[in-house]
């Protein structure tokens, strides 16, 4: 029971960290809406595919509902470990309600916020961000296989194929 605690503690002290992350204590993150739709993830990975295309980027793209489960996936010749890396991060995009690159950034000054990394199924990588439709998050799209800057240029050309709708 004891380990429990300590582990809800530690991820307690990590939530907060990153809610005092500059722009989140502003306005929050978004809320869940009803999970993304498989038309909806085609139109994502559409987007995203044509983002990487375009760089001649090899990458692996992952779209996952507000639950984190997988809808949707496409592998672009990249190296193998990229279809983890890319479930990770859009699963992460999805379950923290913020780009995976926020856990990135929480914790590259070491500390407390390295906790993160006892949670079960955090991908603190840049290149995962939330899909949001009509101010909601219906799911996360997770990109791996180039730098992560480049990766998330790819996940963010996908979630665009929504946000405008």
């Amino acid at each position: 029971m004891t380990s429990i605690r300590i582990t809800l503690a530690s991820l307690v002290t990590t939530c907060s960290l990153l809610m005092a992350a500059p722009g989140f204590a502003q306005s929050g993150p978004a809320p869940y809406g009803a999970p993304i739709n498989i038309e909806q993830a085609k139109k994502v990975m559409v987007a995203a595919e044509a983002e990487a295309r375009k760089n001649n980027w090899q990458v692996v793209i992952s779209i996952v509902d507000s639950g984190g489960h997988l809808v949707a996936l496409q592998r672009l010749d990249a190296q193998t470990v990229s279809v983890d890396i890319s479930i990770g991060k859009a699963t992460t995009a999805a379950s923290f309600r913020r780009p995976s690159k926020a856990l990135e950034d929480s914790m590259a000054p070491g500390g407390s916020a390295l906790r993160i990394l006892g949670v079960r199924g955090a991908t603190p990588l840049q290149g995962g961000v939330p899909i949001v439709v009509d101010g909601k998050i219906i799911g996360g799209i997770g990109v791996s296989g180039v730098m992560a800057s480049q990766d998330e240029v790819v996940a963010l050309a996908g979630a665009a194929a929504l946000a405008s709708k």
